[in-house]
């Protein structure tokens, strides 16, 4: 099962985008605009997963992958439509990520498409950054080289680790052989490569983890993201906690594995910038940034989310449903809610404080100097106290603090939610 969506209205009147929409950012300016296209098929349904996806194929007329960019397409076009009659602009997307789900269970040339009917809809910008996520053991190199050709910059490949003990609990089906080789491939085609880790699984000793850290060494990718383990209630993984087949991730071990992460990867010239990603100069997923630095964005597929203005919106989930409501005419909108201000600035906190460059404290009070975000202002005087007490725990750089930021320590990252607390209270 995956998880319940979140509770919030219907789109008004007959389906169309709220005013809100179009809130400008906090500063006055234009938000840039990011696309996300959800394919929500896999081949197995890995025990953790709780993500929007479905191991059948062919669950009918516009929902079976063969049908799959068709239904897609005719969402895009209703989404513009609802733009312009929003009285949104035009904006060319400056970031496009495809997600699922594994979007490569669809042809090379099927994700081509659904990028030109971002092209088409919204405009790319001339140097986009365009991602997809792939299984190593779900392409090719001609498969990558379709990619290429058709305007893909970048490929996250799922790697999760390098041992085969730690991947069959995980339930992954590739070798790990096969990571190099993929990701030797996307180089050949001038794909740029990230390797996504999940640390934590039931068994994973630290000499596996370290194992698997020295593979992607050695691979040398151009991205990293190594995320913690999460058992969610409802997967399969979780029931089997509950039954006492698998142990619950222990929250000492984690964070030695991020520190070791940390370490590792350092050692091989990547550089932190966000909680849980890593990269070579040059290297960071912009898509990425975009979420955390309240971008606006468009989620289109099964249960994908969006961003737009003060407005949050969010998929019909089910692949039938979703596009029974396209064939209709019809946004797949399952709901939406607008953001109060209050929700915007603990939301602007909570996720600029992950990224390496911290936010300025200046920004944290009010009036006009709540608009520095450069850093330059002073720091507001009830934030004083909090900001020498953060420091102290190590949890801050005091060098930045100095210079008018926060910006977390490596055992402040482990401790982000307790730094977000501080400063919002």
């Amino acid at each position: 099962m995956s998880p319940a969506q979140p509770v919030g209205d219907p789109l008004p009147g007959t389906g169309e985008l709220p005013p809100q929409v179009a809130a400008p950012a906090p500063d006055g300016n234009e938000r840039p605009f990011s696309v996300y296209l959800h394919v929500p098929y896999c081949r197995v349904r890995c025990g953790y997963c709780d993500f929007n996806t479905y191991t059948n194929l062919s669950m009918g007329r516009g929902v079976s992958a063969e049908d799959f960019v068709g239904t897609l397409a005719g969402e895009l076009r209703a989404t513009r439509r609802a733009m312009d009659a929003a009285g949104l602009p035009v904006r060319r997307a400056q970031t496009v990520f495809v997600g699922g789900g594994t979007p490569t269970m669809l042809p090379a040339s099927d994700l081509v498409r659904m990028l030109d009917l971002v092209r088409e809809c919204f405009g790319l910008a001339s140097d986009a950054e365009v991602t997809t996520e792939a299984n190593p053991d779900s392409v090719d190199e001609a498969d990558l080289a379709v990619l290429a050709r058709g305007g893909f910059t970048r490929v996250s490949f799922g790697m999760q680790s390098a041992v085969p003990h730690v991947l069959k609990v995980l339930e992954r089906t590739h070798e790990p052989a096969r990571v190099p080789r993929v990701v030797e491939w996307a180089r050949r085609t001038g794909l740029s490569t990230s390797l996504d880790l999940i640390y934590g699984a039931p068994g994973e000793s630290l000499e596996d983890w370290q194992r698997s850290l020295d593979a992607v060494a050695q691979i040398g990718p151009d991205h990293v993201s190594a995320y913690a383990l999460v058992i969610e209630e409802g997967t399969r993984m979780w029931g089997q906690v509950r039954r006492g087949e698998l142990p619950m991730p222990e929250d000492d071990d984690e964070a030695t594995k991020y520190e070791m992460a940390d370490a590792a990867l350092g050692r091989a010239g990547y550089e932190w910038y966000e909680i849980s990603n890593w990269a070579r100069p040059g290297a960071q997923c912009r898509h990425n940034r975009a979420y955390w630095l309240d971008w606006d964005w468009w989620g289109t597929g099964p249960g994908a989310h969006s961003h737009l203005g003060d407005v949050r919106l969010w998929n019909t989930k089910h692949p039938v449903a979703w596009a029974g409501q396209i064939a209709a005419g019809r946004l797949p909108v399952a709901g939406h809610e607008v953001i109060d201000a209050g929700s915007r600035e603990l939301e602007r906190i909570m996720l600029g404080i992950r990224l390496r460059e911290g936010i300025a404290l200046a920004s944290l009070a009010d009036g006009p100097s709540a608009n520095s975000a450069d850093g330059t202002g002073a720091t507001p005087p009830h934030l004083v106290p909090v900001m020498a007490g953060l420091v102290a725990d190590g949890l801050l750089d005091a060098g930045a603090a100095m210079r008018g930021r926060a910006v977390l320590t490596l055992r402040g990252r482990l401790m982000a939610d307790t730094v977000t607390r501080a400063l919002t209270q």
